[in-house]
């Protein structure tokens, strides 16, 4: 007999679902919870931000029965806000700083820096010398001018004991020194025993019975050393009578300059007594708003506009090129392969769709070495024809022409694929009413095949162009954008397209990456591919793409 859940039942089995929903839910805060507040103590606030909206609106729909239709969407926009907006917005704002290899730091972070600098105390150096006591315990002899000082015995970790975790040291070791009048009969140790020690003698701060803090300098030798800079945390007033009220103020222990973090540079920088800023700044800088001053670079420098008009404009006529000549090649292998007349059609199918198999990294590599000027396959070749062999290289134009040759071979069975599906919806009649008419083979491609063809294309060869667009992978394997734009200011070649072209400031410059400035371009780029795309969409009339 079939038995019938009481309503008891029911309410129990809900009511222990509803507690599971709430408990996992007050894990996921914890453990976020716990993520925020450590990225917001290691001064990461703008994830910090991130992970807190999304796990707060996250928690709101799924716990929220009002709200229980938007739950199959949610993941989707949650990852279109962490993939997509963040890291363009993240993007921009870095656009507007000076952030760089040479400016990586917070303020703070580059005060504490400069804090953490000694210098040498003239007259202060002491010769040194290990004295073995038997049983892993040692004494420091330190000599000056006639006068001795000696520690009392101490056990000296090697450098192995300490890299292992066999033995550990908690920060800095404060040792007391005495004067010694005769020097105790213990032999000295090698130095071989003293750089198998260097690690834990790095660490000692030696303390002269006048309270001079010595530490060591090189292998034979320690040093009395004082902090380079104080920090002036009640401001500091100047010979001119102007005070000084910042925060951040140093003084130079060694010169008594004042300095202060120039925050239109980026750099701590010395002023004068009136109160302006002199000499160059001092290393590390540190993060500052610069306004638009990285659009204007690449607006007004000539050592960058010059090359991103070059770049840009090889970069259009690139993507262009890709998206013809695949296109052209796809279609017309594609009608070749459906010719129900082609004997062996299958087999070309399989052969001619095979490239698209192979992962694009091989054959990129591949063409490199086909295309090597030494010993390349393609060289070797035409050598054999009587013909010189090319610098594929090395002259721009026939790089350029070999960045097009290769990636027409990897993008064309796609669109050999594409054709082959969309040749399958067009009826037969037309090609039969063509017929009767007179028409060839060349008249019906032409006339019938590719007009047919293009409307359902268009969608799918924006897409191709936007790809191309920001084609890195090709580029950085391949030329890695050589041959170099002769009196470019920044990293760029003649073969780089923008998105390669940004990645070499960012990452590649010789003198420190420049993230401010590789940002403002990233986002010139978006504002170009997404006019771009636009455009194509209102000229091909594509809606809702």
């Amino acid at each position: 007999m079939e038995q019938i859940q009481s309503v008891d039942t029911t309410a129990a089995s809900g009511s222990r679902t509803a507690w599971f929903k709430w408990l996992l839910a007050g894990l996921v805060v914890l453990l976020n919870g716990y993520a925020v507040v450590m990225m917001y103590a290691g001064g990461e606030i703008a994830f910090a931000l991130l992970d807190l909206v999304l796990v707060a609106s996250g928690v709101y729909v799924f716990m929220n029965k009002k709200t229980y239709a938007h739950r199959y969407i949610f993941p989707g926009v949650a990852g279109m806000v962490a993939f997509i907006i963040f890291p363009l917005a993240y993007t921009i704002s870095i656009a507007f700083t000076n952030y760089s290899g040479a400016n990586l730091l917070s303020l703070e972070h580059a005060m504490t820096y400069h804090l953490k600098k000694t210098y040498k105390v003239k007259g202060g150096e002491f010769d040194f010398a290990l004295l073995d006591r038997g049983e892993h315990r040692y004494q420091l002899l330190l000599t000056q001018e006639g006068a001795t000082y000696i520690s009392n015995p101490m056990q000296l970790w090697t450098n192995n004991e300490l890299k292992s975790g066999t033995a550990k040291l908690a920060g800095q070791v404060d040792v007391k020194l005495v004067p010694l009048d005769v020097a105790p009969p213990a032999p000295e140790v090698a130095v071989r025993d003293i750089i198998a020690r260097k690690g834990h003698l790095s660490q000692l701060s030696l303390s002269l019975p006048d309270g001079t803090q010595l530490s060591m300098i090189s292998l034979r030798k320690f040093a009395a050393q004082k902090p380079l800079f104080t920090h002036l945390r009640d401001g500091f007033n100047l010979k001119s009578g102007i005070h000084l009220s910042d925060q951040h103020i140093l003084r130079n222990n060694e010169t008594g300059q004042i300095m202060l973090p120039n925050m239109e540079t980026g750099y701590y920088q010395y002023v004068n007594d009136e109160g302006v800023f002199v000499g160059d700044g001092l290393a590390p800088g540190f993060v500052v708003n610069v306004g638009w001053k990285n659009f204007l670079r690449v607006l007004t420098d000539p050592g960058i506009q010059g090359p991103f008009l070059q770049i840009f404009v090889w970069t259009v006529i690139f993507a262009a090129c890709s998206v013809g000549f695949t296109l052209a090649i796809g279609m017309v292998l594609a009608c070749l392969v459906q010719w129900e007349e082609f004997k062996g059609r299958g087999f070309y199918r399989v052969m001619l769709i095979l490239p698209y198999a192979v992962p694009a990294f091989i054959s990129i590599l591949v063409f490199k070495g086909l295309f090597n000027q030494s010993y390349g396959e393609i060289n070797m070749f035409l050598a054999l024809l009587g013909f010189d062999k090319p610098e594929w290289y090395m002259n721009p134009m026939l790089a350029k022409t070999m960045i097009l040759i290769v990636n027409t071979w990897l993008g064309y069975p796609y669109m050999m694929i594409l054709c082959m599906g969309l040749l399958k919806s067009i009826p037969e009649d037309l090609y039969e009413a063509s017929a009767m008419d007179g028409a060839g083979p060349i008249q019906n491609f032409f006339k019938i095949t590719v007009p047919l063809l293009m409307k359902p294309l268009t969608p799918l060869l924006i897409a191709s162009f936007a790809f191309n667009f920001n084609n890195f992978v090709l580029i950085q394997l391949l030329t890695n954008g050589a041959p170099d734009i002769i009196g470019a200011t920044t990293p760029a070649g003649t073969t780089d397209l923008l998105f390669s072209y940004t990645f070499r400031i960012a990452f590649q410059g010789g003198g420190g990456q420049d993230y401010g400035l590789a940002g403002a371009i990233a986002t010139v780029i978006f504002l170009i591919v997404g006019a771009l795309a636009l455009l194509n969409m209102k000229l091909s009339k594509v809606e809702n793409i």
